[in-house]
């Protein structure tokens, strides 16, 4: 058993697994010049092998934690985003690379974000299911296809996340 540190969302750490999706400064006027508008996700990746874009609301209950993590999953032809809706919801993404075709429970890393963030987690990528700390609804863009788009992989040690106190 490994206790993996959890460390706060950034795009920096972010940037190997997907991306953070936040507000970012300036952005362009639209309808009117009372919004303004963010690129926060320049291109989605959800149609390739005839995939078409679904939008789902995951209306998650908040994990108990300390959490042992014991599996993976990942979706090998399509992104997916997760952004939290109607007010402060917190996650812990546990992830990790693409690259790897069985990763380890070292290879993992845990990011807390602060209840604004929304991510974008590349094709491929590791990742355990959402980790909620606040109970909410959360929008999921994700791929629906014809063939299932989800491997599962059983780490060879379990993982306790421990994200301190909120």
């Amino acid at each position: 058993m490994i206790t993996l540190p959890v460390r706060p969302l950034t795009a920096e750490a972010m940037a190997p697994f997907g991306s953070v999706i936040e507000p970012t400064p300036g952005g362009t006027a639209v309808n009117g010049g009372s919004s303004q508008r963010h690129e926060a996700v320049p291109a989605l990746d959800l149609h390739r092998d005839g995939g078409r874009a679904v939008l789902a609301v995951y209306d998650a209950r908040a994990r108990a934690f300390p959490f042992e993590a014991r599996v993976l999953e990942r979706h090998r032809v399509s992104d997916q985003v997760f952004l939290p809706l109607g007010g402060v919801r917190r996650c812990v993404l546990l992830l990790a690379p693409a690259r790897l075709d069985a990763p380890r429970a070292a290879d993992c890393v845990a990011l807390l974000s602060n209840g604004h963030q929304g991510v974008r987690i590349a094709a491929g990528t590791w990742h355990h299911g959402l980790l909620a700390l606040d109970d909410g609804p959360w929008a999921v863009l994700e791929r629906r296809g014809e063939a299932v788009d989800c491997d599962e992989l059983q780490l060879d040690l379990a993982l306790v996340l421990a994200p301190g106190p909120t």
